[in-house]
């Protein structure tokens, strides 16, 4: 109960942020970007911007709000990603999709690439601990 009180916020924070981002810049890829390169390629250019941004967001948040271990990292970053999944299921359903059409998508190649970003999202607080930790 006492890692929730403390990581919980965290992670919707964290989480919050880096959706918001990503919401935009997703829209912009959809519409514009991958019409003219492929999904693949449109993934590959916003993946960058996505994982700089959750860098960027995490460092932010755990420099004013720092985690004591390791475990707080991860859970905050597994309730991040948590959330991500659950509001991407969710916005599917809400533009007229499925959850089952959802997830396979996830088993396309640019599906793929797109949760190999959601998992570095996800690990992206204890990177950022761990470095915090390493250079105190």
């Amino acid at each position: 109960m006492q890692i929730a009180r403390r990581v919980i916020p965290l992670a919707l924070a964290y989480f919050a942020g880096v959706f918001a981002l990503a919401f935009c810049v997703g829209v912009g890829r959809t519409l514009w970007l991958a019409p003219r390169v492929g999904a693949f390629a449109a993934v590959m250019a916003e993946l960058p911007v996505i994982l700089a941004a959750s860098w960027w967001w995490s460092r932010r948040l755990l420099s004013r709000h720092p985690l004591a271990a390791r475990t707080d990292a991860l859970v905050m970053g597994a309730a991040a990603f948590a959330l991500l999944m659950a509001a991407e299921a969710a916005l599917a359903v809400l533009l007229g999709g499925s959850v089952t059409g959802w997830l396979s998508g996830l088993a396309t190649p640019a599906g793929m690439l797109g949760l190999a970003g959601q998992l570095g999202f996800a690990v992206m607080p204890w990177a950022v601990w761990r470095g915090a930790v390493r250079s105190r």
